[in-house]
């Protein structure tokens, strides 16, 4: 009877841990690798077609590998899948050769060599009204905002450009997911965007919760296509994304992150 019970409760115990453990998201913010010129501040295109950027994502590639994520999801249009889908099937030694964006680069890499079957959209694009944005600052005389959203993109821009120089692009990858990094990318939308406009005019408000929707939205799908026995997952999205998917994460118990660094270490 004494071994029943101890048996039960080591059974118990097991049904616990397992209830319990969470999903581990290798969470990774990128630039674009192919700068296709939609986002705002413009910067200078990294080669990733050299011979060494190519070696580097092999071994980056591999120790995602290593990690084994079951399921990859990627910034593509949810409602695009089929197309992921196509793209996904194609010649992989003809993607990789011809097609720098980080999704064929790093993401598809990886996939066909975790022997996956697909990759997972999940974008959501809504209106992001910039332009909305700048009239209505202007409109309101912010004169000290103008010159400081100038300068904030100026110094972005800068950054990123003086850092291509000199930087390899493991360098550039661990760069763009230090936490510093990413704070830095949610800092422009509270500090200048969502004080633009009078004090009747919130369409400042208005462009950063546009652009939180996106996220939670992006966030909603990482999270329904997520499956019970999928131990561990890998997101790869642009860096300002990642901080507010980091963000969403925290607060989530069902997950929990694994930062690029441990797993390149």
């Amino acid at each position: 009877m004494q071994k029943i019970i101890l048996l039960l409760a080591f059974l118990t115990l097991n049904l616990t841990v397992a209830q319990t453990k969470k999903k581990q998201i290798l969470l990774i913010g990128t630039f674009h690798y192919e700068n296709p010129g939609r986002d705002v501040a413009q910067v200078n295109t990294f080669n990733v077609m050299s011979e060494k950027s190519q070696r580097e994502l092999e071994i980056m590639t591999d120790e995602i590998k290593k990690f084994g994520p079951d399921k990859i999801f990627v910034e593509w249009k949810y409602s695009k899948q089929e197309q992921l889908d196509k793209f996904y099937n194609k010649n992989t030694d003809s993607l990789l050769k011809k097609d720098a964006n980080e999704i064929t680069q790093l993401a598809l890499r990886t996939a066909k060599k975790l022997n996956h079957k697909k990759l997972y959209a999940m974008d959501y694009r809504n209106n992001f009204p910039y332009d909305s944005l700048m009239m209505s600052m202007e409109k309101a005389n912010q004169k000290d905002l103008m010159k400081k959203n100038t300068e904030s993109m100026e110094d972005f821009q800068n950054q990123h450009n003086q850092r291509i120089i000199k930087s390899s692009l493991t360098d550039m990858m661990l760069y763009y997911n230090k936490k510093e990094t990413e704070n830095q990318n949610i800092q422009w939308y509270l500090e200048i965007a969502n004080r633009t406009g009078s004090v009747n005019d919130f369409t400042g408000a208005s462009l950063v919760a546009k652009w939180y929707q996106r996220n939670l939205y992006m966030y909603s799908l990482i999270q329904k296509l997520t499956e019970s026995t999928d131990d561990k997952i890998m997101i790869l999205v642009g860096a300002g994304h990642a901080a507010l998917i980091r963000e969403f994460i925290t607060h989530d118990p069902t997950f929990e992150i694994v930062d690029l660094a441990t797993v390149l270490k």
